[in-house]
């Protein structure tokens, strides 16, 4: 009854924000609860507060690393890059969308989705905006490139995978980098492919080399007021922000500690006058509050779809169904089973729920756990675009989109890096079929 119930959870849960009968905060808080309520829970909260309290530092993060980024974009700190991508790429939608491949994949080395999302829409916006580009294509690449960079030692996914099945975080690593290699090969062949027929169906046009005022301030979204500009501290905001990244690869602090100490300083070298301070608060107030409301609605979905047992449930009836004759290609199948698992949950009950229990299964058929860690990671790509992960309402709200129309449009693409990954994976001997 629990894994019916899981499943058609998940089918109505995604069958409401597919068809946009409801909104996403309201299918992660009503759906679990209805079902959970079917399934003779009544006792609701203390799984609600577990998810929440799962989930809060990273709400804590996302909202720092909002106002962190959204005071420097007031500042004008990422104008000039926008005025030298321009002089770089012109008027080539081609161009533009492999430098935003490029940026993207460089950005996602801190392996933070929020951080290389602010960066490279911020920085590529106004582009997309003056050339009349699919902006659904702006929030598909750094999607794509998130979704191999975010395997990196310092990344969630690999953390997890190591600790589930016991295994040392580079020697896991290592097998699957010529899979990562080919994923970022097929992201900058997906971004070609994108910007030819974005060239077909606009051509290439002539812009000047940088936008004026006015137009950067739109592209921009901080307004007409030239006031918040802070071109004399321009060295003295990059250098910090060199300073946070280079904390934040080092683990010099806590991710929400590390954005809250540096949104502080920002703040208060920049607008040291408390009015102005106030102003910059309500100026991102709106943004926040969207996106935080969608991550504590995500906790609690995880919270209730965990502490019901119907996650446990799903896996069950999973390995269950597997015959012994697909024993031998068990990290095949974990592989390829990663990308819907990781889509419909988030990365702590995949990795700690049912990596183990596979781990285990494959134990009796002579395959190392490690392996089943490897494969576990290689359907990462389409994790990006789960309604259950923060960032990907950041991406959301920055471009003003629907997730719906995001998912529809990236999803193929992100199963296309993920199989890519996992046949690269056959070839070198990781997998075995």
């Amino acid at each position: 009854m629990l894994t019916f119930l899981g499943f058609a959870m998940i089918v109505v849960f995604m069958y409401l924000i597919m068809s946009k009968r409801l909104s996403a905060f309201s299918a992660l808080t009503v759906v679990p609860i209805i079902f959970a309520l079917i399934a003779g829970f009544t006792d609701l909260g203390p799984m609600m507060l577990k998810g929440l309290e799962t989930i809060a530092p990273t709400a804590i993060m996302i909202i720092f690393a909002i106002l962190y980024f959204g005071v420097l974009i007031d500042t004008g700190l990422f104008d000039p890059l926008v005025s030298k991508i321009l002089k770089m790429v012109g008027g080539d939608p081609l161009k533009i969308v492999l430098g935003t491949a490029i940026l993207s994949l460089v950005v996602a080395l801190d392996g933070d989705g929020t951080i290389t999302y602010l960066i490279v829409v911020t920085a590529f916006l106004p582009l997309y905006n003056k050339l009349g580009m699919n902006k659904l294509i702006l929030a598909c690449i750094p999607a794509l490139a998130m979704g191999v960079m975010n395997l990196l030692p310092w990344g969630g996914p690999a953390a997890q995978a190591t600790a589930a099945v016991k295994v040392d975080i580079i020697d896991l690593l290592l097998p699957i980098i010529p899979s990562m290699i080919a994923g970022v090969l097929w992201i900058l062949g997906v971004a070609y492919f994108l910007g030819r027929r974005e060239r077909k169906r606009l051509g290439v046009i002539n812009i000047e080399a940088s936008f004026n005022e006015e137009e950067l301030a739109a592209a921009l979204e901080v307004g007409m007021d030239s006031s918040i500009k802070r071109p004399k501290l321009f060295w003295f905001n990059l250098s910090l922000t060199i300073l946070v990244l280079a904390a934040l690869l080092t683990g010099f602090l806590p991710l929400p500690a590390l954005f809250m100490l540096g949104f502080a300083i920002v703040m208060i070298v920049n607008y040291p006058n408390l009015q102005d301070q106030k102003d910059r608060l309500h100026a991102h107030a709106g943004n926040i509050l969207t996106v935080v409301s969608m991550i504590f609605a995500a906790g609690v979905f995880t919270g209730i779809i965990d502490g019901t047992g119907m996650v446990s449930a799903m896996a069950d009836t999973l390995i269950a169904v597997i015959p012994d004759s697909l024993g031998p290609k068990l990290t095949v199948i974990v592989a390829l089973i990663s990308m819907p698992f990781t889509f419909f949950m988030a990365n702590a009950p995949f990795y700690f729920g049912i990596i183990p229990i596979m781990a285990e299964t494959a134990a009796n058929f002579g395959i190392h756990p490690m392996e089943v860690g490897q494969a576990s990671l290689l359907g990462q790509p389409l994790h990006l675009l789960s309604p259950l992960q923060g960032s990907i309402y950041i991406l959301m709200g920055l471009l003003g989109i629907e997730i719906g129309d995001h998912i529809r449009f990236t999803a193929k693409y992100a199963v296309g890096t993920a199989l890519v990954m996992i046949i690269v994976g056959v070839l070198f001997g990781v997998l075995s079929i």
